[in-house]
This record gives C-alpha cells, sequence and structure tokens, in this order.
C-alpha cells in the first residue's frame, strides 16, 4: 500500500484516529473526509452571498466532476452526465433505451430495488423484466443469467455490480463481451462496487452505468453520475429533458434564442439545478480517492476483507454469505451467526461498531481508512468474545 493510513485517519477522518467509533458501514453511507467538507463548508458561505458565485463557478464545478469520475471509470467527460442519485441514472437507460413491446430485460432475482422498479414500470409499455433466480445459498446464478441471453426477446441486461446484501461481484468484463456480441445492451448499478474496486467501463464494454456518490465515493447525498457509451449517448434521447440539456444551453445571455438540439453527448441527460456545493464535494472525496490511487485503496479494502471472510470461514458459529471466491468480492462482507443474529447486532452497535443488518446478514464494509485491528475487534465483538 502506498498511502499512509495513519496519516489519512488523521487528516481526513480525525474521529476515527480518535477511536470515536469503528465505522464499518460504507455500504450505508461513507463519512464525508475532512477536506470535502471544507470545501462545501465554503461553498455554501459563498452561497450566503450569491454575488460572489459566478455562472462559471456553477458550471466549472460539473465540468470538474465529469472530468474526475470519468477518471475513475477509464472514460471520458463527454460519456459523463451528473445526477443526484443512482436511481435517476437508472431510470436514465429505462427510459431512453430503444425498448419497445415484447422485449425483455434480465436481472438477477434479490436485486437492490433502484436497479428493480424503473424497469418493472416499462411493463405498462409490455416490457418485461425477468429476474434471473439465485442460487440455494442466495448468491446470483451468473452462469444461468449467462445462458437466458440467448432466450427470444432478451434486449438488455441490468445488474448491479455489487450485489447490497451479500457482496456477490458480477464479472462484467465477460458479461459485456457476451452482451455486446448478442447486440444486448448492459446496464450497470455501480454504486456498491465502485471507489472499493476499480473499473474500466470501456473494457468491461459497458453500456450504461450509473453510480450514486454517497457510499463508497465518500461524497454527500445528492450527488452522483451516469456513464453513457459514447456512440449511444449522441442516438438516445432523454426520457426526462433538462433546459441545459440543449445546445447553446451554456450562454445564459441568449436563453430565448430556442434551439431544442440536444447535445451530441451525455450532457443531454442531465437535469440541472443541480446541488453545486455538494457537487464541490464530490470532486474533493474523488480527488483524494484518486490522490490515493484506486489500485491502492482497492487492494487495502480487500486485504480488511479477507480478515473477516477467513475469519468466518474458520468457524463453525458463523455462516459466511459473501463468496469466499475472491474475485467475486469486494467491500462487503456478509456473515451471518448461529444464534440471535439481532442480539449480535445490538451487542456490536452497544460497543460502537457501525455495520448493517440486511437480509438476515450482518454485513460489514470497510475502507480506505479502517484499520485491520477495528476490522478484528468488530470480529470479536460480534462473536461475543470481546470485553473492552
Amino acid at each position: 500500500m502506498s498511502y499512509d493510513i495513519d496519516a489519512l485517519r488523521e487528516r481526513e477522518f480525525p474521529w476515527a484516529a480518535r477511536g470515536d467509533a469503528i465505522y464499518l458501514n460504507n455500504a450505508a453511507t461513507g463519512p464525508i473526509p475532512a477536506s470535502s467538507h471544507a470545501r462545501i463548508a465554503d461553498f455554501n458561505l459563498r452561497r450566503t452571498k450569491p454575488y460572489t458565485i459566478s455562472d462559471d463557478d456553477e458550471l466549472d464545478t460539473i465540468r470538474t466532476t465529469r472530468a474526475l469520475a470519468a477518471r475513475l471509470i477509464g472514460a471520458s467527460p463527454a460519456e459523463i452526465a451528473c445526477m443526484v442519485n443512482t436511481t435517476y441514472g437508472v431510470n436514465v437507460a429505462a427510459r431512453a433505451l430503444p425498448l419497445e413491446e415484447g422485449d425483455v430485460v434480465l436481472s438477477y432475482g434479490r436485486e437492490f430495488p433502484a436497479n428493480v422498479y424503473p424497469w418493472m414500470a416499462l411493463e405498462r409499455r409490455g416490457v418485461r423484466l425477468e429476474q434471473v433466480p439465485c442460487e440455494s445459498n442466495g448468491l446470483p446464478d451468473e452462469e444461468r443469467l449467462h445462458w437466458m441471453l440467448d432466450v427470444a426477446g432478451v434486449k438488455a441486461v441490468a445488474v448491479s455490480w455489487v450485489q447490497f446484501s451479500n457482496g456477490y461481484t458480477t464479472d462484467l468484463a465477460a458479461l459485456g463481451r457476451a452482451c455486446r456480441e448478442r447486440g444486448i445492451y448492459l446496464v450497470v448499478d455501480a454504486i456498491q462496487g465502485l471507489g472499493a474496486l476499480t473499473l474500466d467501463v470501456h473494457e468491461c464494454e459497458i453500456d450504461i452505468l450509473a453510480c450514486g456518490g454517497q457510499k463508497w465515493l465518500l461524497s454527500p447525498w445528492g450527488t452522483g453520475f451516469v456513464y453513457v457509451r459514447e456512440e449511444l449517448a449522441r442516438r438516445l434521447e432523454p426520457g426526462v429533458v433538462g433546459w441545459m440539456a440543449t445546445r447553446g444551453s451554456e450562454d445564459f445571455s441568449r436563453l430565448i434564442d430556442y434551439d431544442f438540439t440536444y447535445y451530441d453527448d451525455a450532457r443531454r441527460f442531465e437535469v440541472v439545478t443541480l446541488p453545486y456545493q455538494d457537487f464541490a464535494g464530490f470532486n474533493s472525496s474523488v480527488g483524494l480517492l484518486l490522490e490515493l490511487g484506486p489500485e491502492e485503496v482497492a487492494s487495502h479494502v480487500r486485504g480488511l476483507v479477507d480478515i473477516a471472510v477467513e475469519w468466518a470461514a474458520s468457524r463453525s458459529d458463523m455462516r459466511l454469505i459473501t463468496p469466499a471466491d475472491p474475485s467475486h468480492r469486494a467491500g462487503i462482507v456478509a456473515i451471518v451467526p448461529t444464534g440471535d443474529v439481532r442480539a449480535a447486532s445490538a451487542r456490536m452497535t452497544k460497543a460502537g461498531i457501525a455495520h448493517s443488518l440486511r437480509e438476515g446478514a450482518i454485513r460489514l464494509a470497510p475502507h480506505c481508512y479502517n484499520t485491520a485491528e477495528e476490522v478484528r475487534t468488530a470480529l470479536a465483538v460480534m462473536a461475543g468474545e470481546w470485553g473492552g
């Protein structure tokens, strides 16, 4: 690991350095780094005196967001549109892709609702969502999903890169290749993967990717982006039309020279006004992750997850839900203690260990600022073996 975790904790997460809490709940909400908080506070202070904020300040903020998000996923800024959450990005795909009566959208069973309801809403147009049943252990059946790509009528696949409840991580490169060979659109909800893992959207042949910033990107609520493959962005029409989605809209001196010609890039999908102060925080947080190095962050997270996985797999009183195979893991570890799961969760909460209880399992989600000692302490408390 090339970054100094102690220095990172002191500078950006002082509460963690002081031991105020052990925060292992990044799959729910990631903490905002101190430098990002300062950036937001500065923007909000200027907002109290709006004469200190220019149009260029606002536009440059989201231009920076597009550039940083593009760097993070191997895209170009022209393929990025700023979004206020993952759900809106998924809806961009559901509303803009040329899906017609009789078409089928494939997805996994037990998907997070944000990647289910936008597709269910298309049933009134005769588009059917087909959820591939999970395996008996509750994990996605990736092999069966690939097999179903050849079922008549399949026009799109919509999956979470990383499953929210169990951490199962899909092989996007293999899925993207299979979809592209068949002319099937691939739509990815990346919110539980990006920031804990690295990704190149072109290598994975993804058509549309949506990601909110509030989890692994350590950014404010109400920030995120959607990636739309360049060739696709030029020919899809937005399902919702924003007043800055059209050519020439950035020239505020001639707004009523109406020209209903969409931008020829992903900007056509943006709906403003956006929370610029929060996107300033997003820019700072993503900039921090890029400074640390996405590969280095992923390596650190992987090491922390390995500790929890190996611990749970070695014990008869714990049932590991997350795949033991490292190729299907990200930053989430789901464990079910034998006995009373809620009691174990309550014990962890009392000890100041932030985590989640999801679908009957305790979910741990460590990030770049967490330490091996924190993970081991959390596991000991889960097992009732810690008396600190």
